[in-house]
């Protein structure tokens, strides 16, 4: 019985150490996944009760289909992934291999380990494509440093991302005196820029040709982890070139975009007509007095002539008549003289 027992463990026992030295070193992109590897390890020990000679058969298969996911990574990406796309390969992936464990096979385990190994890697490739269209190196311009996985180490590294040119852009900027302008040099890409990225705002301040313009033209404006700014109750004085610049945790410069800032100058207010009062005249300046229409002096000219006319003639009937009583009075004296010398 104890005979019986010893010979049975034996192949238990040598099972693991096949899990222990045969599984191959290099760890492609799937395998970099922790939860993929515990998987597959759990795999090969619940096959412990299978023959040796399936156990090792097993191992190969695995140790081909790393080498076929390494293989993959290669082709499509240079052996990036960034952690995206790992995520959602090993998420179907680990889907597609619970659902492979949990059916009754329908032939050899070994024939269904290729299976389900194969539609692993060709899961990886669908996701290495759609990462190598739309996730790596997004940047059109400008430079960035991408965090991305290198499928052979497993570690994560900085991957340079250059571009034909820096300047990501000039754009013309209308704006009414008094109003509002917004600059905003945000792309798409910035999300992936490691650390934290600021974007400095600088200005030269007049009308300037963009290629004539150097670094001393321009001032610094405001330094702000917002990519957009905005400028209220603008002024004419306030035209110019608004240049952005993203920078890295280290101070490099990762992007720039101009902003070339135009301000119409509003309408002025209607002119009001101001009274203007003359001087007042002084005794020696005759210039300055109202000079009255010619028919109005005549009238008054003649009221003037006939109210001396009319006084003058007074006087003259006036004397007449005290000359007339003085007469009488004189002949009455000497008409009772008379008398008096009878």
């Amino acid at each position: 019985m104890k005979t019986a027992i010893r010979a049975v463990s034996f192949p238990r026992f040598l099972s693991l150490l096949i899990l222990m030295f045969i599984i191959p070193v290099a760890r492609p992109c799937l395998q970099c996944d922790g939860g993929i590897s515990l998987v597959h390890e759990d795999f090969l020990l619940s096959a412990a009760s299978s023959s040796v000679e399936d156990q090792i058969e097993l191992t190969k298969i695995l140790e081909h289909a790393y080498v076929s996911y390494i293989t993959t990574s290669e082709q499509q990406s240079g052996g990036l992934i960034d952690q995206t796309a790992l995520y959602r390969a090993s998420t179907e992936y680990l889907s597609e291999f619970d659902r492979f464990r949990g059916s009754k096979p329908s032939g050899p385990l070994t024939f269904e380990t290729i299976q389900i190994l194969e539609k692993g890697r060709k899961i990886l490739e669908k996701h290495l494509q759609t990462f190598v269209l739309e996730g790596l190196c997004p940047n059109k311009c400008g430079r960035l440093y991408q965090k991305v996985m290198n499928c052979l180490s497993c570690q994560y590294i900085l991957h340079n991302c250059p571009s034909t040119s820096q300047d990501c852009g000039e754009f013309l900027v209308e704006a009414a005196e008094g109003g509002q302008a917004v600059f905003d040099c945000f792309l798409p890409w910035h999300r992936l820029v490691v650390g934290r990225p600021e974007y400095h705002y600088t200005w030269a301040p007049g009308t300037h040709i963009l290629a004539n313009l150097t670094e001393d033209d321009f001032g610094v404006l405001v330094v702000t982890e917002d990519s957009s700014i905005v400028l209220n109750q603008l002024t004419v004085d306030e035209e110019g070139t608004y240049r952005c610049l993203l920078t890295d945790a280290k101070g490099t410069v990762l992007s720039r975009t101009y902003f070339l800032l135009n301000v119409t100058p509003s309408p002025g207010p209607t002119p009001r007509s101001l009274l203007t009062l003359s001087p007042l005249s002084t005794a020696d300046d005759t210039s300055s007095l109202p000079q009255l229409p010619t028919d109005l002096l005549l009238v008054i000219v003649a009221v003037v002539t006939a109210l001396s006319l009319t006084a003058s003639l007074s006087m003259a009937f006036g004397l007449i008549s005290l000359k007339q009583q003085r007469r009488r009075r004189a002949e009455d004296g000497r008409t009772n003289g008379d008398d008096y010398a009878i």
